[in-house]
């Protein structure tokens, strides 16, 4: 089958270069640029990686970037605290905390405590809820891009079945609204799933973000599928790879995503045009003020 592959890196460039240029319009208007700060506890060879691409990407399109590095011992209340002092910062939009964090950190307690006017990923239970009745501030990142990319490329996917194989809060319940919104009929799969070759054989829709690479195989799925592979794993031989066994399941997809190169960058992408949107909102609140 012919497959079109969802070039993520391409399309999340030209959001960042149309991001580049309001960037620089408000500098010039408002004397200062979007802030954004990125909070990392521990050295994981994967959220270093993370990190550094929405550096790379936040001062390619001219945001002022804090980042912050803690020990994996970190206390909770440290931490807190220096979410806190960036909450009151007024050049800072957005404040980020890199997942995973260490388990004796609670990330329930750490989201409340984000400004959920700089909860640029969604995470904070106040814009969970408002996403329920789709007014919240922001859009989870991963979703937002996912969506936006299949905008892109003009597929339209109301009334499709979907298969979410993911729980998380990142990826998988996020996810579930963004298609809700659409007009699909959502199935989510987890590791409790029974059987699950009975929901990738009807699934007109597959969002994969489970951690295993080459888990998805071509014979489980229908022709002509859509397949999003949301993961990223790192082989003993140093080769990046998704949750789809890419080889056998783009010979019959319709439209595959890459990895890496897929939904990776529009991730960031997304999560930059959470922050702007969050500058913009607080543009606004100080000319009121003043």
């Amino acid at each position: 089958m012919n497959t079109k592959i969802l070039n993520g890196k391409k399309i999340s460039l030209k959001i960042l270069k149309t991001l580049k240029k309001k960037v620089k319009l408000e500098i010039y208007n408002y004397h200062r640029p979007p802030g954004l700060a990125i909070i990392l506890i521990g050295n994981k060879p994967e959220s270093l990686l993370y990190i550094s691409n929405k550096k790379k990407a936040g001062n390619f399109v001219g945001f002022y970037i804090q980042y912050y590095i803690f020990n994996i011992s970190i206390s909770e209340d440290k931490v807190l605290k220096k979410i806190q002092e960036l909450n009151k910062n007024i050049n800072i939009d957005g404040i980020i905390i890199q997942l995973p964090i260490p388990k004796h950190l609670n990330i329930l307690t750490i989201f409340r405590h984000i400004s959920p006017k700089k909860d640029v990923e969604c995470f904070h239970p106040y814009n969970i809820g408002l996403s329920y009745l789709k007014n919240s501030s922001f859009r989870s990142c991963t979703p937002r891009g996912i969506i936006t990319l299949l905008e892109h490329y003009q597929i339209n996917i109301k009334g499709f079945n979907a298969l979410i194989i993911s729980s998380s809060i990142t990826v998988g319940r996020p996810m579930f609204l963004e298609l809700l919104h659409k007009g699909c009929t959502i199935t989510i799969a987890h590791k409790f799933t029974k059987n699950i070759l009975k929901f990738t054989k009807i699934s007109d829709l597959i969002i994969i973000a489970i951690g295993k690479p080459n888990f998805l195989l071509g014979q489980w799925i229908k022709k002509g599928a859509i397949i999003i592979d949301v993961g990223i794993n790192y082989l003993k031989n140093k080769k990046i790879v998704g949750d789809v066994h890419y080889k056998t399941v783009s010979l019959k997809t319709s439209y595959i995503t890459p990895v890496p190169g897929g939904i990776g960058p529009m991730t960031v992408a997304a999560l930059l045009q959470n922050t702007f949107e969050a500058f913009q909102k607080q543009k606004k609140k100080l000319k009121k003020i003043f």
